[in-house]
């Protein structure tokens, strides 16, 4: 019972380090793509870009690098790895070990339903323990992506403590978790999709987890790029909503929206359905960062276990 518990602590330390560590790689490869995204997201709640907004993916990469630096393009990526990190360690982790739990016994050639549902539920759960834990600085990295100026006086926030420490003093505790509500859901559906898609997938095209370590590291990258960016594009108008609320906080004029049903209310009557898709094709090309995350972490798991075999 003891070399059980020991085995177990050992295999939810290995998915720790291994999520973590994926995550913050892949995260800053695709900084640039993941603050470009942001902005055009969130332009139409920021006030420096009221007056003159981005004309697309190619007129924000190019304004940001002219009027700002090829450095801004990883303004905000400290907090998001900061963030990434335990996010992606508590995710793949607790994900892992309900796995085992809900799992348990359960045959995915035989009972490939329940073994869907099962992902499904335990991505969706790790997501959200994940996101609450994390919220604050997930808020950060919003409010500092969107932050626009190229020297620190031009922008509100000269880094994540002060960013957290002005909107705390403006709005109180609860300001870091403006959209808070929305998001638990978004990530809910999200990570469901992510975690569960990828792992039932897997399980279906390739077989068991031996099979699946000897597969083509291309083909499952591939596989994972087509299950993240489905995922993302399902869950992207739960998150542009979020991202808007976080960008109220602080704020005590040009408040736009009360609340989750009123942001979604304005955006369909004064921008129609696409509103809530604006920067998600650069989503799709940040997704490629997710889609190494899924890639890496199997090829971790794969050194381990080789490793454990000596």
């Amino acid at each position: 019972m003891a070399h059980s518990s020991s085995s177990g602590s050992s295999n939810f330390l290995y998915d720790f380090l291994a999520g973590g560590v994926s995550g913050a790689l892949a995260k800053t490869i695709a900084a640039p793509i993941e603050r470009v995204k942001l902005l055009l997201q969130t332009q139409h709640t920021n006030p420096k870009l009221l007056a003159r907004p981005y004309d697309g993916i190619l007129d924000c990469f190019k304004r940001v690098f002219v009027e700002e630096g090829v450095l801004s393009f990883w303004r905000g990526n400290l907090a998001n790895v900061i963030r990434y990190f335990p996010t992606q360690a508590i995710n793949f982790s607790v994900k892992d070990a309900l796995n085992r739990q809900f799992l348990a016994g359960v045959d995915p050639k035989k009972r490939p339903a329940r073994f869907f549902a099962g992902s499904l539920l335990s991505g969706g759960i790790a997501g959200s323990i994940g996101l609450l834990i994390v919220y604050p600085l997930d808020f950060s990295r919003t409010r500092l992506a969107a932050d626009i100026g190229k020297a620190a006086n031009e922008r509100q926030f000269k880094g994540l403590v002060d960013c957290m420490g002005q909107i705390v003093k403006t709005d109180g505790i609860t300001g870091i978790y403006q959209g808070f509500g929305i998001s638990v859901i978004g990530i809910f559906v999200y990570r469901a999709l992510y975690f569960g898609g990828y792992d039932a997938g897997k399980r279906a095209i390739w077989g068991d987890d031996a099979a699946q370590r000897n597969s083509s590291i291309l083909a499952r990258f591939f596989f994972a790029q087509f299950v993240v960016s489905t995922s993302e594009t399902i869950s992207y108008p739960l998150d542009t909503v979020r991202r808007r609320l976080m960008m109220q906080a602080g704020q005590k004029t040009q408040v736009q929206y009360s609340g989750t049903i009123d942001c979604f209310a304005k955006i369909i009557a004064k921008e129609g359905p696409t509103g809530f898709f604006k920067g998600n094709l650069s989503n799709i090309w940040r997704s490629v960062g997710s889609s190494l995350v899924l890639v890496f972490y199997d090829e971790f798991q794969k050194l381990v276990a080789q490793g454990g075999k000596h």
